[in-house]
């Protein structure tokens, strides 16, 4: 947190927290399924994911930024109309209470920024009839970038806990440092990107299109180094 503390300018942080949402469902006995990394959320699963992720996980994350003297404020999607979105629908697939993103509250986010509040967002969303969605945390990340693009330079940073996008999944110095289309078809076809790695990929891209100035993948306390171009992987068209 202290990198991110540190960090000039504004920053908006959105966090997930599937890990321990999958241990503390294992605890309680509610069966888990993730199908291509992404969560299939039913009825008790929702109540769980709510409660780690804009609860336990969100309220820590802040504490600990007003530890190193950074002004951050818990949100989740809900708050403040910040993220609304739609239950999914797929023809085979059936998703439970998943969200996909319709919008996101720009002028929201751009008045805690102008408030020098740092926004860290729990990655439950509301659809604007009193239900709570569970929406993909990278995906929320992708399109508040890409809202806040016609006001800021924005640099979209997905941080996990590999250096970056690794041509093997073993070996954390097998850094890909660039991924432009072209090299993601073949990864993919190579069967060299792994499930967890493909909506980060994909969300990354579409937010190059979408006006994010720059997108960079690989270890939160390196967060410098990685918008610099020290670190990590690049995602470019180029």
């Amino acid at each position: 947190m202290h990198s991110l503390a540190a960090l000039p300018g504004n920053r908006i942080l959105v966090h997930g927290g599937g890990k321990l949402a999958t241990r503390l469902a294992g605890q309680l006995n509610i069966p888990q399924q993730l199908v291509e990394g992404r969560r299939i959320t039913d009825a008790e699963t929702l109540k769980i994911v709510t409660m780690v992720y804009a609860g336990y996980i969100n309220k820590n994350i802040v504490a600990q930024l007003q530890r190193h003297h950074c002004a951050a404020i818990g949100i989740s999607g809900a708050d403040g109309n910040a993220v609304r979105a739609h239950k999914r629908t797929h023809p085979a697939i059936d998703y439970g209470f998943a969200g996909d993103v319709d919008e996101v509250n720009t002028d929201f986010f751009r008045s805690l920024l102008e408030q020098n509040l740092l926004p860290v967002v729990a990655p439950i969303t509301h659809d604007g009839h009193g239900q709570l969605l569970n929406t993909n945390a990278d995906t929320i990340a992708q399109e508040i970038a890409r809202s806040l693009s016609a006001y800021y330079e924005t640099c979209l940073v997905y941080a996990f806990e590999k250096n970056g996008v690794l041509m093997d999944a073993g070996d954390e110095s097998s850094v890909i440092p660039k991924i432009d289309p072209d090299t993601y078809r073949e990864l993919k076809q190579q069967q060299k990107v792994f499930a967890g790695m493909i909506p980060k990929l994909d969300n990354a891209f579409a937010a190059l299109d979408s006006g994010v100035a720059c997108v960079v993948i690989g270890r939160a306390e390196d967060i410098h180094q990685l918008i610099s171009g020290e670190k990590g992987t690049r995602i470019t068209h180029e």
